[in-house]
Parts: C-alpha cells; sequence; structure tokens
C-alpha cells in the first residue's frame, strides 16, 4: 500500500519522513479511506502524568482511525463525535472533553451531566491537567489534543496538520483566518455563576460573520471544503459537514 507524507500542504506518495523521539506513524491509502495508524506517541516530550489535574498514565497504543479519502460536502451537520479527527503525526485531536461542572465533587467537576455546564477544555487546562503541548491523556493512557501548539508544528511542514472526522484536510494558518465564535456577554445564570470566561463551552456562541469560518471551524478553499484549526475557541472542529467515520463515533 502507498504511504504519504506532508510537504507543503499537499499529500504526496513516498515515505514517511524521520520523526523525532519515539512516534510511529504509518498512512496509508486503503480502498476509499486513507487510514492513520500510529504507537500514539507524539513527535516532542509530553509532560509528567498522572498530575494534580489528571490521574491517568500515559501508555503507548495501537491506534487506527480510517477516514473517507474523497470527502463530500453533504450539507447536513454532524455533532457529538468522539473526536476531531488525526493528526499526520498519529495523534487524535479531542477538543472536548466528558466532564462537567460538578459543585458536589471533590474536584469540581465530574462525568455527571446534570449542571449544564460542560467543562471546555483549554478554558479549564489547568484543572484538566493539559501539559505545555495542550494535551493530556484519558483512562486509557491515549495523548490526544486540545488545541494546536508549537511543539505539535515543529513537525509539520506545510499547512496541514491533519483530517478531520469526515475526510476532509484540517490546516493551521495561524490568524489567518478567525473563528466566529465569540465569548457570552454579561455573567451565567446557574451555578458556577460568574462571568462567561471560557470555562465551559456554554461561555461561547457561534455569530455568524463575526469571522471567516463556520460554526464547523471550516470554509470553502479554491472549492474545496476546509476545516481549519484556530488559536481561539473551537480551536478544532466540532461539528462536520461530511459523512463521519464510523472511527470517531460515538459507541
Amino acid at each position: 500500500m502507498p504511504r504519504y507524507y506532508v510537504t507543503a500542504a499537499l499529500v504526496v506518495l513516498g515515505a514517511l519522513p524521520a520523526l523525532a523521539h519515539e512516534n510511529e506513524v504509518d498512512i496509508s491509502r486503503v480502498g476509499d479511506q486513507i487510514c492513520v495508524s500510529s504507537n500514539g506517541v507524539p513527535t516532542h516530550e509530553i509532560g509528567t502524568f498522572p498530575n494534580s489535574g489528571n490521574p491517568n498514565s500515559f501508555a503507548e497504543q495501537n491506534a487506527r482511525y480510517c477516514v473517507d479519502a474523497t470527502p463530500e460536502f453533504t450539507g447536513t451537520l454532524v455533532t457529538r463525535t468522539i473526536g476531531s479527527g488525526v493528526s499526520i503525526t498519529g495523534i487524535p485531536f479531542r477538543p472536548n472533553t466528558a466532564d462537567y461542572y460538578d459543585a458536589s465533587s471533590r474536584r469540581g467537576f465530574s462525568r455527571d451531566p446534570s449542571s449544564g455546564w460542560w467543562m471546555e477544555g483549554m478554558g479549564a487546562a489547568d484543572s484538566l491537567g493539559m501539559d505545555a503541548a495542550n494535551a493530556h491523556v484519558d483512562e486509557r493512557g491515549l495523548y490526544h489534543y486540545h488545541s494546536v501548539s508549537e511543539m505539535f508544528l515543529e513537525a509539520i511542514d506545510g499547512s496541514m496538520i491533519g483530517w478531520a472526522a469526515d475526510g476532509f484536510e484540517i490546516h493551521y494558518v495561524g490568524d489567518a483566518v478567525q473563528s466566529s465564535y465569540q465569548l457570552r456577554d454579561g455573567t451565567r445564570p446557574t451555578d458556577p455563576f460568574g462571568v462567561y470566561d471560557g470555562t465551559f463551552v456554554e461561555d461561547w456562541v457561534n455569530i455568524e460573520g463575526s469571522g471567516s469560518l463556520d460554526e464547523c471551524n471550516g470554509a470553502m478553499v479554491n472549492g474545496t471544503y476546509t476545516y481549519f484549526a484556530t488559536d481561539t475557541y473551537p480551536f478544532y472542529p466540532r461539528c462536520f459537514r461530511g459523512d463521519v467515520s464510523a472511527d470517531f463515533l460515538r459507541r
């Protein structure tokens, strides 16, 4: 099967370049899909896990993510996936969390959604134990990104950083594009109260036209729908315009 590497944001045939540390990744075209297999080890150093905000230990993985190699814009919206996509280095993008504000919990949050306040990964980065690469590990030891970092970008040549859950490319171009999400004005009407500061997903609202991207952090580029990673919320796409791979649907 062919293997791929990324140069100047184009996927081309060839051998994968040597990557730092112990990262192992294989990217192949398998039928009508692009499949990314990796050991889950990033191309950079990771933080210390467990830590005060994250009780889990890092572990190598046998990870495989396959997406549509020829995605089509469906016009429908898919939400509530288990991730935004996968990087060309084999590490998943998972900006959402599984935690909600919970005043009864010792840590102040839990998996109980009854408060209605969903913890935003980067807004609550310290509480959730993110490392310097804006990433942490889940209960399986799977390392995953909540936002782009310089540490991650050092291994990337060009603007393409990976594939979204529906197969469209994800690019990072810094402030050349802008998210259309803005912090709400005022204060939260229920516990935990306080001003809308980005700690929770509900602190944000999409205001169409306030940025250059749509609600899924995407835009048409030369006739092709493209997602973007941004330095502000939502960081990675959290909804999708194409057919989402089963590898990213909730089970």
